[in-house]
C-alpha cells in the first residue's frame, strides 16, 4: 500500500468511534477492506471480499452514528457524503422521519494501471460506454481513463461528478483524476443539465460521466456526442442485451424500433413484414462489458453489433484478460465452438429423459424473465439449473408470452436450432417456478408439439420425399407460428379447412 493510500485509509478510520477505529486497524489484510457497516442497534461489521469481521460485541448507538456524521462531509440529495480530498463514500440509511439509522462507509482507492487493458480503445478517440455489475470496478476504471486522457494524451477533460465518487469529496479534486477538471452536481436530478453546461461553458474534448440512468441523461449524452465531444461513461446493466431491452437507455446504442416492410422487401430479406431495426446512430461507438477485475468483453462497433443481433446473426465480442504480469490475452469469444454446438443442439437431446432417475443440470436462457427470480425459483424447487447469457448456450429458453409472439431474432434462432422454448404467463415467481417445473417434467405444450410436426413436414418437403404435407389442425395463434417457420425455410404454406379443423399445408 502506498503512502497516499495509507493516509486515505486513515482518514476513514479516524472518522470512526475510537474503539471501532482501533479494532479495524488490528485486522489483517487491510488492503482488501471494502466497507464498514454501522446500523443502529446492531453490531458493526467490516466487510472484505469473501469475508466479514465483527468489530465489536456492543451494538451501534445513536451517539456512534452522530460521531461519524460530525467528521465527514455533508450528505447530498442522494444520501451520500464523503471525506474531503479522499475517494471514500459514506451512504446513509434513514427512517421515516429522515433520521440517520445506518451508515455504510465504503473505502475508495485510486488504482493506477487498471485501464491498460483498454488503452488502445480509449486512445482511438471514440465514445465508450462501460457496463458491469455493482462493485466490479466501473468507477475505478472511469477515474483512471480520465487521468490518462488528461495527463498522458493532454486532452481537455471534464468529469461530471454527481456523487463525488470519481474525484472525491470537497472542493479540490482527488489527484486520481490527474489534470482533468471536475464539475460537481448539486442533486442527481440535475446531472443531465450539468452535462450540457460542461459542453457549453468549458470547451472539453472529453466528458467523463458515471451512471447514466435516466432518459434525460441519455438525451444529453446524444447531444454531447453530436457536438463532436468524446464521451466515456458508465450505465446501468450488465450486458449489451440489457440496454437493447431497456426503453429508457436503448437510445445510447441507437434505439430499437419496429418497422413494417413491403411484401417485396420482406421477400427479398427473407423475413417477416414486421422487423426490429436500429433507429439512429448510437451515442457510443464502443461498448465494454466489465466481467471481472481485468477481464472485459469489447464490442468495437456498436452499430454493426446491434444490427447483427436484430438480424439474428451471431455476435462474438473481443475478450480481453490481463494476468498478474501485465500481459493482455485477447480472444474472440464463442465463434470457435458455434458450429459444433449447433450440430449438437440439432442431433443430441440434452435434457434429462423420463425415468433417468438422476437430474442433469439444465442450462436455461431467460429472455425477458427476471434472472434473480429464476435463480430463486430453481433453488426453492431444488432443481439443477444453470443460467446462461446466450440462447445458443442453452438447453431451454424461458420467456414471456408477449416476447414469444413478437419473435425477436434471438428467439427465432433458438427455435430454428431446436432449443425448446417455454412460455411463462408473467414475470412472477410462481409463474417462473411453474415454467421450470414443466421443463424438468418434460410437459410439452401444444405449441411445441405443433412446431415439431412442422419441422418434420419441412424436412419431408425439402428433401423431396413429399411434394406436400398437411399438418394437424391448430388454432390461429399456432398456425401463425407454423406459417412463419415454413416461410423461413423458403417453402410455401396455406391454411385450409374450417374451424376448428383448419390446418396448414406445406408445399414447394
Amino acid at each position: 500500500m502506498t503512502t497516499i493510500e495509507r493516509d486515505d485509509l486513515d482518514a476513514i478510520l479516524d472518522a470512526l468511534p475510537p474503539d471501532l477505529g482501533q479494532r479495524v486497524r488490528a485486522l489483517v489484510d487491510l488492503d482488501g477492506l471494502l466497507e464498514i457497516v454501522m446500523d443502529l442497534g446492531r453490531t458493526p461489521e467490516a466487510r472484505f471480499a469473501g469475508r466479514e469481521e465483527m468489530l465489536s460485541h456492543r451494538e451501534v448507538t445513536a451517539e456512534d452514528l452522530a460521531y461519524v456524521i460530525s467528521r465527514i462531509g455533508q450528505f447530498g440529495g442522494d444520501n451520500r457524503a464523503g471525506i474531503e480530498r479522499t475517494l471514500h463514500r459514506i451512504s446513509a440509511l434513514r427512517n421515516r422521519s429522515g433520521k440517520v439509522v445506518g451508515l455504510t462507509l465504503r473505502v475508495g482507492r485510486a488504482m493506477y494501471g487498471t485501464m491498460e487493458i483498454i488503452r488502445d480503445v480509449v486512445e482511438a478517440g471514440k465514445s465508450i460506454l462501460l457496463l458491469g455489475r455493482p462493485g466490479v470496478g466501473k468507477t475505478t476504471l472511469l477515474r483512471e481513463v480520465a487521468r490518462v486522457l488528461a495527463d498522458d494524451l493532454k486532452k481537455r477533460v471534464v468529469v461530471v461528478d454527481t456523487s463525488n465518487e470519481i474525484a472525491g469529496d470537497g472542493d479540490i479534486p482527488h489527484p486520481g483524476i490527474g489534470r482533468a477538471r471536475r464539475m460537481q452536481v448539486a442533486t442527481p436530478s440535475l446531472q443531465h443539465a450539468v452535462m450540457i453546461e460542461a459542453v457549453e461553458n468549458h470547451m472539453p474534448e472529453v466528458i467523463v460521466i458515471d451512471e447514466i440512468g435516466t432518459e434525460q441523461e441519455a438525451q444529453a449524452a446524444r447531444t454531447i456526442a453530436e457536438r463532436g465531444v468524446q464521451l466515456v461513461a458508465t450505465a446501468h446493466g450488465n450486458a449489451l442485451e440489457n440496454l437493447m431491452l431497456n426503453p429508457t437507455l436503448s437510445d445510447l446504442i441507437g434505439g430499437i424500433q419496429t418497422v413494417t416492410l413491403g411484401d417485396e422487401e420482406a421477400r427479398r430479406r427473407g423475413t417477416q413484414k414486421s422487423v426490429l431495426e436500429r433507429k439512429a446512430p448510437p451515442t457510443f461507438q464502443v461498448l465494454v462489458e466489465i466481467q471481472a477485475y481485468q477481464k472485459v468483453a469489447i464490442y468495437l462497433d456498436v452499430a454493426h453489433t446491434v444490427d447483427s443481433i436484430l438480424l439474428g446473426n451471431p455476435v462474438s465480442p473481443e475478450l480481453r484478460e490481463r494476468d498478474g504480469t501485465g500481459d493482455v490475452k485477447v480472444s474472440s469469444g464463442k465463434a470457435s465452438r458455434e458450429a459444433a454446438e449447433a450440430v449438437e443442439r440439432r442431433s443430441t437431446p440434452r435434457l434429462p429423459q423420463p425415468g433417468m432417475g438422476i437430474r442433469e443440470t439444465v442450462k436455461v436462457y431467460p429472455f425477458g424473465i427476471s434472472w434473480s427470480r429464476l435463480d430463486d425459483a430453481a433453488r426453492g424447487l431444488n432443481l439443477p439449473v444453470a443460467i446462461v447469457r446466450e440462447p445458443e448456450d442453452a438447453d431451454v429458453v424461458i420467456t414471456l408470452k408477449n416476447y414469444y409472439r413478437r419473435k425477436t431474432p434471438r428467439l427465432r434462432n433458438a427455435e430454428s436450432n431446436g432449443v425448446p422454448i417455454y412460455v411463462a404467463r408473467s414475470n412472477s415467481s410462481s409463474q417462473i417456478a411453474s415454467a421450470l417445473t414443466s421443463v424438468f417434467e418434460l410437459r410439452r405444450g401444444p405449441e411445441e408439439d405443433a412446431l415439431d410436426e412442422t419441422r418434420q413436414g419441412i424436412d419431408a418437403v425439402s428433401d423431396g420425399s413429399r411434394n406436400e404435407v398437411e399438418l394437424e389442425p391448430q388454432n390461429a395463434y399456432v398456425r401463425k407460428m407454423q406459417h412463419e417457420l415454413i416461410e423461413r425455410a423458403s417453402l410455401s404454406s396455406r391454411s385450409t379447412g374450417h374451424e376448428p379443423y383448419r390446418r396448414v399445408q406445406i408445399s414447394r
